[in-house]
């Protein structure tokens, strides 16, 4: 596999990692076929290497989660975490943008299958990390935007602080949160996020 590299010979963060055909546009059937131990996602048929999380991000992916996982108990909505593939197209096989949010609710079961979810979760949300911030800042953001994701969330463990993205007539609505707060989730009416034992 050709990794493209900087001029330190270092790989680039954010770069697209391009498998055999630069010109080429790949689906999830392609993806699906890769038999590397590298993780990728699919952004409009070019794949991005998805890089190892540090320890914080980490421990707020597990807190969040465990928040959202304990709300849905016996409820219809279900949450998952990476890595956990969505074809945000509903395209299936034939998708070409294969994203793994760090954490996603689907309210809609007919839309998952054994492998992955093929459609719009209901809520997104995404830690920054080095490697990854300006795909779920600009990139993803759009994508979950015009795709119909109801919420999406940016962590960012730096300045322990969230923003979260309310879709109102096909735009988003922003929001934003310090760690001594309480977010109410918009998608899952009576789930309440305590920011200050995700961030502490």
């Amino acid at each position: 596999m050709d990794i493209k590299k900087g001029d330190s010979g270092e790989i680039e963060v954010n770069e697209a990692v391009r498998k055999y055909d630069e010109d080429r546009r790949y689906t999830y059937a392609d993806y699906a076929s890769w038999d590397d131990d590298i993780r990728y996602e699919l952004i409009d048929g070019i794949p991005y290497v998805m890089y190892a999380p540090s320890t914080a991000h980490q421990s707020i992916l597990m807190e969040l989660s465990n928040q959202l996982f304990n709300f849905l108990k016996g409820k219809p909505c279900r949450v998952f975490v990476a890595p956990y593939d969505v074809c945000l197209s509903g395209l299936g096989d034939e998708d070409d943008t294969v994203v793994q949010p760090d954490i996603l609710v689907v309210c809609d079961e007919s839309i998952l299958d054994e492998k992955r979810c093929n459609g719009v979760p209901d809520m997104t949300i995404e830690i920054l990390s080095p490697s990854t911030s300006k795909r779920d800042l600009l990139t993803k953001l759009i994508k979950y935007q015009n795709a119909g994701v109801r919420e999406y969330w940016i962590v960012d463990p730096d300045e322990k602080a969230v923003n979260v993205h309310i879709l109102e007539n096909g735009r988003y609505v922003i929001n934003s949160y310090e760690s001594n707060e309480t977010i109410a989730v918009t998608v899952l009416d009576g789930c309440n996020i305590i920011l200050s034992e995700v961030f502490e």
